[in-house]
């Protein structure tokens, strides 16, 4: 069970991960967003420009601007709509897509006029026409047939009007509505792929939490069921051999008792592999629990903890805790986390009343001592008449068990 611990300490970095590439996708969203907007808005400032530098009276060049710049906004409208389109939505939705349609064919009509540009009048309608919503493949073949028509109307205007005039931003302005349809259903691909994408991690983190519950459920199966097994069978034999063989029958019973601890032991390590908390958090909760019981508890941990085995420590900490408090004088305790010579030492030190916890017979001291030795550590008591003190010393390459 190596894999479960690595899994586990893996869950905080992947939901980190989600929320960081939940945000990055809007993120990508607005990025090719603005870049369609600000295409737009270029063709319309270098139509206005184009019409200030030919000498064209302030009336043609205020229709063309005012024109111009009411497609541009009712344009936004379905690009809105595109990031959460449906296939099951209709074609035309008139709310949204008959505004830019409109305002298109009058913006191309003024400005196509008043600069004698063709390919100029046509693109705003071809724009806000491959802003539908096309099924998948056909907005790429429209494009493909918008581009080819702009392309010839620009080669009609190239021999006509820009032969003539021979003004730089005319002939920027007849690039870019050339092109301003291919960049739009380009940048619209490539957010389909990204939200393709976006829905495959999320169903792949869902499966795998699926596979995880389920992994989980088998594993406390499997333990619970063998350890219930085990003690129904010493139970039953208790039961037969009670009555003729008693010291035999009491035998039976105290090994149930050992199966239904070790059972419970078992449960608590797999609940514990499933719920690894950095050691930084664990002691910062160890000094609360202590403070919160009247203790003057205070902390000093390495700046370094977060690469300290949290599995083989993790319960070490929790299980010295519970100890201070159930044996402790309640007047004052100190915990250390350290790193010195390759080793991570944990000491917790205690004011004691009475007579101090054995360390041979408490079952708290022998699971540190287990929890010590299973991480290739050593366990070491120490106590006087006021101070008892536990310290463990584990590897700092040790390799989480489970």
């Amino acid at each position: 069970m190596e894999r479960t611990a690595e899994r586990t300490a893996s869950t905080a970095v992947d939901a980190r991960r989600a929320v960081r590439l939940s945000r990055g996708i809007t993120v990508t969203w607005w990025y090719m967003a603005l870049a369609v907007v600000v295409f737009e808005l270029s063709v319309v400032a270098l139509s206005i420009s184009a019409l200030a530098g030919s000498g064209t009276g302030p009336v043609p060049t205020g229709v063309v601007a005012a024109s111009g710049v009411v497609w541009f906004l009712t344009t936004l409208l379905p690009l809105h709509d595109y990031r959460r389109r449906s296939d099951a939505v209709s074609l035309v939705v008139r709310r949204r897509h008959l505004a830019p349609l409109v305002t298109g064919v009058v913006f191309g009509l003024a400005a196509g006029v008043a600069l004698d540009l063709w390919v100029l009048g046509a693109l705003p309608v071809l724009q806000a026409a491959v802003l539908l919503n096309w099924p998948s493949g056909t907005r790429a073949r429209l494009v493909l047939a918008a581009t080819a028509l702009l392309v010839a109307l620009a080669v009609i205007d190239s021999r006509l009007t820009l032969a003539e005039s021979g003004a730089p931003n005319w002939t920027q302005l007849v690039f870019l509505s050339t092109v301003l349809p291919a960049i739009t259903v380009s940048s619209l691909w490539w957010w389909d792929v990204i939200e393709a994408l976006d829905r495959a991690r999320v169903s792949e983190a869902r499966l795998a939490a699926a596979q995880e519950r389920l992994r989980v459920a088998t594993d406390v199966h499997d333990l619970q069921g063998h350890h219930l097994q085990v003690v129904a069978l010493q139970l039953e034999l208790a039961e037969r051999l009670l009555p003729g063989y008693p010291d035999a029958g009491m035998a039976q019973l105290a090994a149930a008792r050992v199966s239904v601890d070790e059972a419970r032991q078992g449960t608590r390590d797999l609940a514990t592999r499933f719920r690894s908390v950095p050691l930084a958090d664990e002691l910062a909760n160890a000094v609360d629990l202590l403070r919160a019981a009247g203790t003057n508890a205070v902390a000093e941990v390495d700046p370094d903890a977060a690469a300290a085995p949290a599995g083989s420590l993790g319960p070490v900490v929790r299980e010295t805790t519970t100890n201070a408090l159930r044996h402790g004088g309640g007047g004052w305790a100190r915990l250390r986390l350290t790193r010195t010579d390759g080793t991570w030492r944990y000491e917790i030190s205690n004011d004691v009343t009475g007579r101090p916890p054995d360390d041979t017979g408490g079952s708290g001291l022998d699971g540190i001592a287990r929890r010590a030795a299973e991480g290739g550590g050593d366990l070491e008591v120490r106590r006087d008449d006021s101070v008892f003190t536990v310290v463990v010393t584990v590897p700092a390459d040790v390799r989480e068990a489970g």
